[in-house]
């Protein structure tokens, strides 16, 4: 069955699989989707290793690069990675150690990220050039509009660039910027994410893309974890289906065993979207860690402050977790969304392309069946 975004991107069938995992992506191309790798905690030295590790392990099949280059930030660039930190007030350092001392955890765990541990949200131009000069076959921006440098650099090297949207009105933003894809995700999506369900937001994005004569492709994106739920997107227009929880439950996935298992466990309503984690409305597993920041009554600091605090103190929340500290378990998190709920089990991630595949053909033959 011929689909616009195999021809795109040249893999076999149009389930793309966001991850920070190299495995993932290896996995999913390997198995005929299209693996894309999330580049955000990646130094641009990190990155090129990744790259190579993929194109040593994906048999030839495409993949992507998914980098960083938010709109609006905290902090002006200029800035040294030192200052950023000094940025961060004390009262918010004092109640992280807070957290980690109330579980039992060295204190030290909530020393703020800096200097060459800080997250890179603003070396996206360093990232892309890196995934340049790998076989790359699409490149993805996470938050805001895809920037010139981006489009011109996509063009040049004859590379699809997509763009993330979280509602109509910046899904036109994207196509003045001139994006070859829009994916287009829903709040039920873990991650950064909007309020508009998928359910409205596709058909949404769909009649302003017409309305506005362009010509481009939408990927939906937001609580898809089968292939039926991929057929009823694709039903309503969508080239495809880019799903990012979905992976966090295999085998290959960067998740430990206690947050996979907390995945199993977990309903569709144990999701929050929250600023405690990066500084923007992101959606992940609801814990003691946002029980206790709420309970506090102290405001999300913005991006990137809020990540550099944070994520030292998770990182060694979820290392205790996976040690056996009960109160740790309680409060390590991650990004996941809605879909959530339908996670009944750990499994590999060629095995969750299979299952799309079969999912998929029983959809679309319960559709095909209906109009006989």
């Amino acid at each position: 069955m011929p689909f616009r975004m195999t021809d795109m991107v040249g893999c076999e069938f149009p389930l793309f699989a966001f991850s920070h995992c190299r495995d993932v992506v290896a996995a999913v191309s390997r198995a005929g989707g299209f693996g894309v790798l999330g580049a955000v905690s990646f130094t641009p030295e990190q990155l090129e290793t990744e790259l190579k590790w993929i194109d040593d392990n994906i048999d030839g099949m495409p993949y992507g690069v998914d980098v960083l280059i938010p709109e609006v930030q905290a902090v002006d660039h200029s800035v040294t990675a030192d200052e950023v930190v000094a940025a961060i007030p004390q009262q918010y350092r004092d109640f992280t150690r807070q957290i980690l001392r109330e579980a039992g955890l060295d204190e030290s765990g909530a020393n703020p990220l800096g200097g060459s541990q800080q997250p890179n949200t603003s070396l996206g131009q360093e990232l892309l050039e890196v995934s340049f000069n790998h076989p790359v076959r699409l490149i993805a921006n996470a938050l805001g509009t895809a920037p010139p440098q981006m489009i011109e650099a996509g063009k040049k090297h004859g590379i699809p660039v997509a763009a993330l949207v979280g509602a109509k009105e910046h899904a036109m933003k994207q196509i003045d910027a001139g994006v070859d894809i829009i994916v287009a995700q829903g709040g039920e999506g873990g991650g950064h994410c909007g309020e508009v369900s998928t359910i409205v937001l596709i058909p949404e994005v769909l009649q302003a893309i017409e309305d506005a004569g362009a010509d481009i492709p939408v990927l939906a994106a937001g609580g898809i974890m089968n292939g039926r739920q991929m057929a009823g997107m694709m039903a309503m227009g969508a080239a495809g289906a880019w799903c990012g929880s979905v992976w966090l439950a295999t085998t290959e996935a960067e998740t430990h065993e206690v947050f996979r298992e907390k995945m199993v466990q977990a309903s569709s309503r144990d999701t929050i979207r929250s600023k405690h984690r990066t500084g923007k409305y992101s959606r992940q597993l609801r814990s003691g860690w946002h029980a206790m920041w709420e309970e506090a009554g102290l405001p999300a600091l913005p991006m990137p402050l809020m990540m550099l605090l944070s994520e030292p103190a998770l990182r060694t929340i979820d290392k205790a977790a996976v040690n056996g500290n009960p109160k740790a378990q309680e409060l390590c998190s991650y990004f996941v969304g809605q879909g959530v709920g339908l996670v009944r089990e750990v499994t590999s991630a060629g095995q969750v392309v299979q299952d799309f595949k079969q999912d998929f053909v029983a959809g679309y033959e319960y559709l095909a069946g209906a109009l006989e």
